[in-house]
């Protein structure tokens, strides 16, 4: 098993996204990048630890790669805005990538060259790429929240035409499939 920390808005959101891709086999809500130690959602939306909302997704190479990781990472969310993913606004909400080693960096780095020189978004992408520091796991009611949650109005608006988006995307390589 491997492990990647990707952050891309709303650890909600992207949580119930990667949470369906065959070949990941845990993915975890949590806290990475920022300058306190231990750091809570309280203290992460108030936008003072330097945190961003991120998610540690354990996968098995064999079935789903890094390089496919990436390509869900980039499609489920606008890396071409600073500290912001629709109505959700600071810097806990940046687009980022924190690596775990020298080749998930090269990649990340490459992918993000090439969707730049492609034009694939109308404007640059801001996503940082940085190394993983300390990860902090979210509390315990910010975990699967999507599944648990569902009925709840943010989700039903904000989060299920994200997850049904992807589906019809990423249909072939959801755990379903």
């Amino acid at each position: 098993m491997e492990t990647a920390t990707f952050g891309n808005g709303c650890f909600w959101c992207t949580e119930a996204i990667f949470q369906e891709l065959k070949g990941v086999e845990k993915v975890l809500s949590g806290y990475a990048g920022g300058h306190v130690d231990n750091p809570t959602y309280k203290q992460v939306c108030a936008g003072t630890t330097g945190h961003a909302e991120v998610l540690q997704v354990t996968y098995d190479p064999e079935q789903v790669s890094y390089q496919e990781l990436l390509e869900v990472f980039w499609s489920t969310h606008d890396p071409t805005t600073l500290n912001r993913q629709g109505n959700d606004i600071g810097t806990q909400y940046r687009s980022v990538i924190f690596y775990h080693n020298s080749e998930q960096k090269e990649l990340a780095e490459r992918y993000k060259q090439e969707l730049d020189a492609s034009g694939a978004f109308d404007a640059p992408i801001v996503t940082e790429i940085e190394p993983l520091g300390k990860f902090y796991p979210a509390e315990d009611y910010h975990l699967n929240y999507f599944n648990t949650h569902g009925h709840e109005p943010y989700c039903s608006f904000v989060i299920r035409p994200k997850v049904d988006k992807f589906r019809k995307v990423f249909g072939a390589k959801l755990k379903s499939a």
